[in-house]
């Protein structure tokens, strides 16, 4: 890379790599030297927002979550997704129901290992297999049970597209949860959506501000300030995270989550600062598509589709066997590698 090569260089040249025309929902993230996660921003060099010294290791990401999957119009577009999706529940960021649970763990084995056949798949053949954090006897027959019985007959394409089609219906699909602080000292976890901004205490979530209601998003130091309307009254939520480097990537989250789903063109977004005095505090501009464009270029397609090619499980009790990520090794270019060093904060499942 040259000094001045800049973030979409990467995004590009890996997207051309894998034949992914339906681009503008990934991003490419990286951990700096703190510990602190951010993602590559295309406008910027790359060299100017690394930390670290080379090589520098990026994992390639589902940035922007489809609203609806049905509009996602290639099969290698959709499979991405799976993946990320199915990394999401290991880590237990997709809360939901013992049955959604159950229905979910039941479309990955099907993908995965294709139909239900005893020659092959033995008493507790699911206990061989990390799909979920917390993954209980009782949650591993009731996925038995859903294999054996109501999944047979689909190819990998359409037990990953079902699983899509459940999971986009979750509170938490799409979250990349902040971890915060509210006023009262009570620990957070800050999320934004298609929907709008999200706020969860523990399972539950407490506050959903709509984008058309999300007025500004601000922040001073390790405070993030949200001002809205709430029950057709002016509010405004702060939350304190550990450091400032923290909250300025929770703002920028913010402000391209909004930009994205909030507005119909690109054109219509301006350039935002984090202060109420322009000339101060940081400034940051979204530069992609919008959702609403990102939608219509996906109806024109009109190729011939990739063929996409599958990892399947593994028995193995590792994390990586199930969620194989993309990650770019910048000296020199690997793709399809584990990518240990990414730490995440992480929403607990619920089976209940």
């Amino acid at each position: 890379l040259q000094r001045e090569t800049k973030g979409q260089f990467l995004i590009d040249h890996i997207c051309n790599y894998y034949s992914l025309l339906e681009k503008d929902y990934f991003g490419i993230r990286y951990v700096d030297p703190e510990k602190q996660r951010h993602w590559l921003e295309p406008n910027k060099s790359i060299s100017k927002q690394m930390k670290s010294h080379p090589p520098y290791t990026m994992c390639f990401r589902v940035k922007f979550y489809p609203h609806e999957p049905l509009k996602i119009k290639e099969e290698l577009t959709r499979y991405l997704l799976y993946l990320q999706i199915k990394r999401d529940i290991f880590h237990g960021r997709l809360l939901c129901s013992f049955s959604d649970a159950a229905y979910l763990g039941a479309c990955i084995v099907q993908a995965e290992l294709g139909d239900y056949d005893p020659d092959k798949h033995p008493e507790n053949y699911i206990s061989e297999f990390e799909i979920f954090p917390k993954q209980s006897q009782k949650l591993e027959r009731k996925i038995v049970e859903i294999h054996k019985n109501e999944l047979r007959g689909q190819s990998p394409p359409v037990a990953e597209f079902n699983l899509l089609l459940k999971a986009h219906t979750l509170e938490t699909y799409g979250v990349d949860p902040h971890p915060c602080k509210d006023s009262t000292g009570t620990t957070t976890f800050l999320g934004f959506t298609a929907a709008g901004f999200v706020v969860f205490q523990g399972n539950k979530r407490i506050h959903l501000i709509k984008w058309p209601d999300v007025y500004k998003l601000k922040f001073e130091g390790k405070t993030f300030y949200v001002i809205g309307t709430q029950k057709e009254k002016k509010a405004m939520l702060a939350f304190h995270t550990s450091t400032p480097a923290a909250c300025k990537h929770l703002w920028k989250c913010g402000v391209e989550n909004q930009a994205f789903y909030k507005y119909a063109k690109s054109s219509q977004i301006k350039t935002v600062s984090s202060s109420k005095i322009f000339f101060k505090g940081s400034r940051f501009r979204y530069s992609g598509k919008v959702a609403k464009e990102v939608v219509e270029a996906s109806s024109k397609i009109q190729r011939e589709p990739p063929v996409v090619h599958r990892a399947n499980m593994t028995q193995s009790r590792s994390s990586y066997s199930l969620n194989k990520q993309l990650i770019i090794n910048m000296e020199p270019l690997q793709p399809l590698l584990p990518c240990p060093s990414e730490q995440e904060e992480e929403l607990p499942l619920g089976e209940g």
